[in-house]
């Protein structure tokens, strides 16, 4: 699976932690995230994520 990164403040989703302080389990890629979901740190959506190369 692959890491996003928050452009705004360079947060980093890594699947396979998730982010269990939302509720979001291990495992859980970028994509099946929920609609609703925001950046843990600086609150934008998932829209300004891009994928780590």
């Amino acid at each position: 699976m692959k890491k996003y990164i928050c452009v705004i403040c360079g947060y980093e989703y890594d699947p396979a932690v998730g982010d269990p302080d939302s509720g979001i389990e291990p495992g859980t890629a970028f994509e099946d995230l929920p609609a609703d979901w925001v950046c843990p740190l600086c609150g934008v959506g998932k829209e300004d994520f891009k994928v780590v190369e």
